[in-house]
């Protein structure tokens, strides 16, 4: 099966947050000891879905990680949104095991990358599934249930 076509949000101009959800772009992710990892810089969608599949977030400059480093993705269902604050919260990591964690470059997203992250976040990746994306890491509404509008 082939891998589905992932894009930036911003590169789709037909497409946007769906109401209800918050724009998390520029809110603070922070691993599980609380300390901020870095920021929501983008969100990688995939179009034919109309889904939100990871979150592309740019770490704080204190890992001293080169421009090309400075990047990493996160399944949008390993991280879970704050309440109230505008923080994303990503259980599985923390200020030490980022550094571990596989970095990205705006190059195409293959499987083995995918399943690279999904190591990292200690997460079992079922990759003879052909519905890749149907993993509990990839269920957007875990991530978006806690601050939906009623």
């Amino acid at each position: 099966m082939e891998t589905p076509v992932l894009r930036r949000l911003r590169d789709l101009t037909d497409f946007e947050v769906a109401d209800g959800n918050p724009d998390v772009r520029g809110w603070t992710v922070r691993g599980s000891d609380g300390q901020a990892l870095g920021t929501v810089f983008e969100l990688i969608v995939e179009p034919e879905a109309m889904k939100v599949r990871y979150l592309d977030v740019e770490l704080d400059s204190r890992f001293n990680l080169n421009d090309h480093e400075n990047h990493i993705l996160l399944p949008i269902g390993a991280a879970a949104l704050d309440e109230d604050g505008d923080n994303v919260f990503v259980p599985a990591l923390n200020a030490e095991s980022v550094l571990n964690y596989p970095h990205y470059v705006e190059v195409q997203i293959t499987r083995e990358y995918e399943e690279a992250m999904l190591r990292a976040l200690g997460k079992e990746s079922t990759t003879a599934n052909p519905r890749f994306y149907e993993q509990d890491s990839f269920d957007a509404d875990s991530f978006y249930n806690r601050r939906r509008a009623s």
